[in-house]
């Protein structure tokens, strides 16, 4: 039996980005998160702000430089905009889970490291995915202040009216990869974290009449579920979404990041009155089937409609889920909202034609569609 490394789950995802106040106040007005913690010069960081957002067991940071010289965070910026530069795992020993994971061949970005001040210390270490993506293990527990060192509650007065959304935790985050690179990562995660591989899409799995992809999905095998779906493109006739997002993102890196509700529809009605936009609503023929299979949905298929939800069956239960469109000026980063109903635990296969379909459309309209 592969040895346990105590990986508890989920804690946190950073995003680097042009302008942290900007991204923070999307984050605040269109998913509902709120504004528990804050760094920067007025907490006694000089080279950046980041804001820390929360909402139930949804744990966001943005952050942004303000000097020229913080190069980590403006190269990553100006290379790929603005997008996901790690997330983290929550761990009772970050010593012990990093030291295990070199031995099974992580690349170390940052070794164990403790940060402290008055109110406790946390650890953190980061070993490499990606391009320029980083796994952070994490452990907070000796910590009573606001997230980590450096962070406080916001000074600022940012109160910002908008809708409950409901959302609830990370549910997996989905990396797109150059071709020949999908099988590279899913043995690099699987043997460096004690992963394993759960769900594999092959030819013909997951295409439209006019383009395709590969996939694998690696989960964690102790603690609370992390799963990470792995895309790569596959020849088709046109450019694929996974071909765009690595030319407009400039490499490979973190494409969308799911997140739970426990009533979807009326996410969906709070995320829209908030004014986020979402991938365009599938026919009125998606929907007659929904009716026509039955599959023991509860929810009211006008209601599924009316908002342009998607449902599936996999195995046990059924899957609800519905995809922002691209949160900033690039096609590369979205939010998907996914319910699982009944113990579902698959990744909405039967849904993938309407959603390529529409992403299509999106290509079509950036003029990005056709090969080069």
């Amino acid at each position: 039996m592969s040895e346990k490394l105590g990986i508890i789950g989920y804690d946190y995802v950073e995003f680097y980005v042009g302008s942290a106040k900007m991204w923070a106040y999307w984050h605040a007005k269109a998913l509902g998160l709120q504004f528990t913690g804050y760094s920067g010069p007025e907490t006694g960081v000089k080279d950046r702000v980041s804001y820390y957002m929360t909402l139930n067991n949804v744990r966001i940071v943005v952050t942004s430089a303000v000097k020229p010289s913080t190069y980590e965070v403006t190269s990553f910026v100006e290379r790929h905009g603005d997008g996901v530069k790690r997330w983290a795992l929550r761990v009772p020993d970050v010593q012990k889970v990093f030291e295990k994971a070199l031995s099974n061949g992580a690349i170390p970005i940052r070794y164990p490291k403790k940060f402290e001040n008055e109110l406790g210390y946390i650890e953190e270490a980061a070993i490499k995915l990606y391009d320029d993506a980083e796994i952070v293990f994490i452990n907070r527990d000796n910590f009573k202040g606001v997230f980590k060192p450096g962070f406080a509650i916001p000074h600022q007065k940012l109160e910002i009216d908008c809708q409950n959304t409901g959302l609830m935790e990370i549910d997996h985050i989905v990396g797109n990869v150059r071709t020949n690179e999908m099988n590279l990562w899913a043995n690099y995660i699987n043997s460096s974290l004690n992963f394993e591989t759960f769900i594999e899409f092959g030819e013909g799995d997951i295409s439209t009449k006019y383009s395709a992809l590969l996939s694998k999905v690696v989960r964690s095998r102790e603690g609370a579920p992390v799963k990470n779906p792995i895309n790569e493109p596959y020849e088709g006739l046109k450019k694929s979404q996974i071909e765009e997002y690595i030319d407009e993102y400039q490499g490979s890196g973190i494409q969308h990041v799911a997140v739970t509700t426990e009533n979807i529809i009326e996410t969906i009605k709070a995320m829209r009155a908030n004014g986020v936009e979402f991938l365009s609503t599938p026919p009125d023929t998606y929907y007659q089937m929904l009716r026509e299979k039955g599959w023991g949905i509860k929810e009211n298929i006008d209601d599924l409609k009316k908002y342009g939800i998607l449902c599936d069956i996999e195995g046990k239960g059924y899957l609800l889920q519905l995809f922002t469109k691209p949160v900033g000026d690039r096609p590369t980063f979205f939010y998907e909202i996914i319910q699982r109903c009944e113990g579902a635990e698959g990744f909405g296969q039967g849904n993938f034609q309407a959603l390529f379909e529409s992403i299509e459309r999106d290509q079509i309209l950036r003029g990005n569609f056709d090969k080069e």
